[in-house]
């Protein structure tokens, strides 16, 4: 397992290199001037090329690049040259709410898409397992701000049930957030719901099939031995793969989420910082995003070793 968790660690550092490299190449390429963001239509060029030259845009790019892939490492991100205020705990904060949003969603979704997948593979074809997999799929299918629009104007403008945005009053408890995200919650657990059931179906299938599930059986072990001892454990596996690809998608695809119920997270931080032209916000964010991405599939390879001994003994 050590040996396992130290080749996924080493794998991770060319990887991120070639995602910083990639990041900082796409940041700087967008269309716009970072002078002209700041000083606006009626500066004149001069003044534009002074204040590119005073924030060191004007060098030459591998060298803007070695220096803020530097900073990135030890930790000095940088100030926004818009906003004027310090990248790191600006982009910090707002991956908090990210965090919280995705994690509220998977906490209530991950447990009831694998009981729904395991129930319609252990009833394969019947009536339930079909009903299932329609449904299921049926609300991947339906685009989040088509879902989040419906959902807030029936339960927060109509009946008034919940609130409108997805943030708190100010001094209000922590517990009050959770009340806060029940909206924009339901429109990413309506996406996940189809993924991981559909995926925990077929591990179940699969295992199923297997000769040691027919073994099991015909000696006579009780079907919910059979189930909770050698099918979950199995199935699990192509399941808890998926959710660790899930949680980095949450991270950085909650854009329309966060516009829509006006909520500060990380993927409204970049929007923003792309729009504007602010390079410095855009790159540390995506690359913030990129690293919580490889993290949770970093864990997810922990998981499904554990569920299987052939993976963590090099099989």
């Amino acid at each position: 397992m050590l040996r396992l968790i130290g080749r996924r660690l080493l794998l991770m550092i060319p990887t991120l290199i070639l995602v910083s490299i990639l990041v900082f190449a796409l940041a700087e390429v967008l269309p716009g001037d970072v002078g002209r963001s700041i000083l606006g239509p009626y500066a004149t060029q001069e003044q534009v090329e002074i204040l590119n030259k005073e924030l060191g845009a004007d060098k030459p790019l591998y060298e803007r690049y070695v220096s803020w892939a530097v900073g990135f490492v030890t930790g000095d991100w940088g100030v926004s040259p818009l906003l004027n205020i310090p990248v790191r705990p600006t982009v910090m904060k707002a991956l908090g709410n990210s965090l919280l949003l995705a994690g509220f969603a998977l906490v209530i979704i991950v447990p009831v898409s694998i009981v729904l997948g395991v129930f319609a593979g252990l009833r394969k074809d019947s009536f339930l397992d079909r009903g299932i997999t329609v449904s299921s799929l049926s609300m991947t299918v339906i685009p989040e701000f088509v879902s989040g629009v419906i959902l807030l104007y029936i339960f927060a403008v109509w009946l008034k049930w919940l609130p409108v945005t997805a943030i708190p009053p100010d001094g209000s408890p922590f517990v009050d957030r959770f009340y806060y995200l029940i909206l924009p919650a339901i429109p990413l657990m309506f996406l996940e719901l189809g993924y991981i059931a559909r995926m925990a179906r077929v591990g179940t299938v699969q295992v199923l099939a297997m000769p040691y599930i027919r073994t099991a059986v015909l000696k006579g072990l009780p079907r919910h031995r059979v189930v909770f001892g050698h099918v979950l454990r199995n199935a699990m596996v192509p399941t808890v793969t998926v959710i660790g690809s899930q949680v980095g998608w949450l991270i950085g695809g909650l854009v329309v989420i966060e516009t829509l119920f006006v909520y500060p997270g990380i993927g409204k931080v970049m929007v923003d910082a792309a729009q504007t032209h602010d390079v410095v916000m855009l790159e540390a964010s995506v690359l913030v995003v990129a690293v919580i991405y490889m993290v949770a599939n970093l864990i997810a390879d922990i998981v499904v070793a554990l569920l299987n001994p052939r993976i963590r003994m090099g099989g």
